[in-house]
Parts: C-alpha cells; sequence; structure tokens
C-alpha cells in the first residue's frame, strides 16, 4: 500500500478525523512507511506482554505499546523483532526503548521509537491490552488505522487509504 502521510495530511485537513503524533519518534526497521489497523498494549519496563502480544499471527497490525516513555530499558530487541516479522505485523510504535537496533535495522518492518538502550526489560507479565493510551498528542484505540512514514504518524478511527 503506498501512501505519504503529507498528503493524508492535505487530503483530510478539514476534517476531525485523524490526528497527528508529536514528531518525538526515531525509525528503526528497514521499512520506513507501514500502516495497519492498532493493537494497543500499556507496559512499564516489562516486556512479557509485548512477546505475548507479538506471538499472535494477524494480518495488517501495528502494534502500539506505551512503555511510559521509559529511557531506563528497552521494552523490544532483535529476538522479539523476528517474531512479530514472522507472525505478520507490520509494524510497532514504542513510547520507549529499544535494543538491537543494527540488527532490527535489516528486518522487513517499521517500527518509531523513543531511543535505544542496551539493558532489557523485566518480566513480571504486568500490563493491560488494547485499552486506550495516549502520548505525543494522540489517542491510540485498538482497530483504530495508523499510518507512518518518513514524515511522520497519523492514526484515524477508520481506513483513510
Amino acid at each position: 500500500m503506498t501512501f505519504k502521510t503529507a498528503d493524508l495530511s492535505d487530503q483530510y485537513a478539514d476534517t476531525e478525523h485523524f490526528q497527528i503524533a508529536e514528531p518525538i519518534f526515531r525509525p528503526y526497521g528497514a521499512h520506513s512507511t507501514f500502516c495497519g489497523q492498532i493493537t494497543t498494549l500499556k507496559v512499564f519496563e516489562d516486556n512479557s506482554l509485548v512477546r505475548k502480544t507479538l506471538e499472535e499471527k494477524v494480518e495488517n497490525r501495528v502494534l502500539v505499546i506505551d512503555g511510559g516513555g521509559s529511557h531506563r530499558c528497552a521494552l523490544l530487541g532483535g529476538n522479539i523483532t523476528t517474531m512479530a516479522v514472522d507472525n505478520g505485523w507490520q509494524g510497532l510504535i514504542v513510547y520507549g526503548c529499544i535494543r538491537d537496533s543494527a540488527e532490527i535495522n535489516t528486518m522487513p518492518i517499521g517500527i518509531r521509537a523513543l531511543h535505544t538502550h542496551p539493558l532489557k526489560s523485566h518480566k513480571s507479565g504486568i500490563g493491560d491490552k488494547d485499552m486506550l493510551i495516549t502520548f505525543a498528542g494522540v489517542n491510540y484505540r485498538t482497530d483504530h488505522y495508523i499510518y507512518v512514514d518518513e514524515d511522520g504518524i497519523i492514526v484515524a478511527p477508520k481506513r483513510l487509504i
């Protein structure tokens, strides 16, 4: 699917059909452009639910993770990203950090995250799935649509393209 967030922004500028995320994320993964329906997670310095969710086989989905903006550990690394690719995930948005970025940058997936951090996360199994999460000035809801490219991130309640 080909799109440009700038074109989507122009097309829907006079409507309230979308939100645009603040430009706080860094790009990772080999795909600079990706889109799909959202699945949300809320975790804090614990990636157990991230792993469990990415074990699911999906079609055209993007996992949006509210990691509380923590810069103290990584919520995603090479092994979990490989699992995401193998199970059909189009991309991930991580309001937190990732690790193994050189390896991830060779994988056929798109990722946006705040930064990298070498420390792995805790494994307590704490977190919530499919709830409303808010960061970067946007409300993310499961089953809404997300469009990501080099220019930004757009979230909409309905398919835009």
